[in-house]
């Protein structure tokens, strides 16, 4: 029997507890150290297991990556549907970028240093590369999507949503990761809302 077939699927308490506290264990030092500056033994110390218990339930360290980038997207994704699905059918637009550009640039805060873990091995690795391409597809859809039910025109309104997520996240890497001492963010902040509320109308 080959180890992938060892692997266990937690259906007990303290199992999951412990695949849990594993997977938490790794969040912690991918962001602090990246993917290839730990390994499983070290996963292992912080999670407070042996390096066996932890072959016990994935197949390696990037099986480990995999689900921690599961709940890094649920993190980055979840504020940003709440406050879609919060608008109302009245709901002033610039208010809603506003809140949106908030929201997206609060997730790059809290998240910097997972975030350049992943998407730097979005690069190299092509099952995060293909997550991610996923995950923008999903936004692009659910967005799109809920313009419609708050009665926005639905032509080419994928291409406009797509286009206004690719806006306000490189104002997000520019406002969090590069902060040139050239660029006054405010006035930046003003021509990035703009553009976007300008997007839909």
């Amino acid at each position: 029997m080959d180890k992938a077939n060892k692997i266990r699927q937690p259906k007990q308490g303290r199992s999951i507890e412990t695949k849990q506290k594993i997977i938490s264990a790794g969040y912690d030092i991918f962001s602090s150290v990246g993917y290839y500056g730990t390994n499983t033994a070290e996963i292992a110390k912080a999670a407070g297991v042996s390096t066996g218990i932890i072959y016990g339930y994935f197949k390696d360290k990037r099986d480990i990556l995999l689900c921690v980038l599961e709940i890094y997207i649920n993190d980055v994704t979840r504020p940003i549907l709440s406050i879609m699905e919060n608008a109302s059918a009245s709901v002033d637009l610039k208010m809603l970028v506003t809140k949106i550009v908030d929201a997206v640039i609060g997730i790059h805060q809290k998240n910097a240093r997972l975030h350049n873990t992943l998407h730097s091995l979005a690069a190299t690795d092509e099952g995060v590369n293909a997550r991610f391409s996923d995950l923008e597809k999903e936004l692009t859809d659910r967005i799109s999507e809920r313009l419609v039910s708050l009665g926005y025109d639905g032509e080419r309104l994928p291409e406009k949503v797509h286009f206004a997520m690719n806006v306000i996240q490189s104002f997000a890497h520019e406002f969090v990761f590069d902060n040139h001492d050239y660029i006054d963010y405010g006035v930046m902040r003003s021509i990035v809302d703009k553009t976007v509320v300008e997007i839909f109308e």
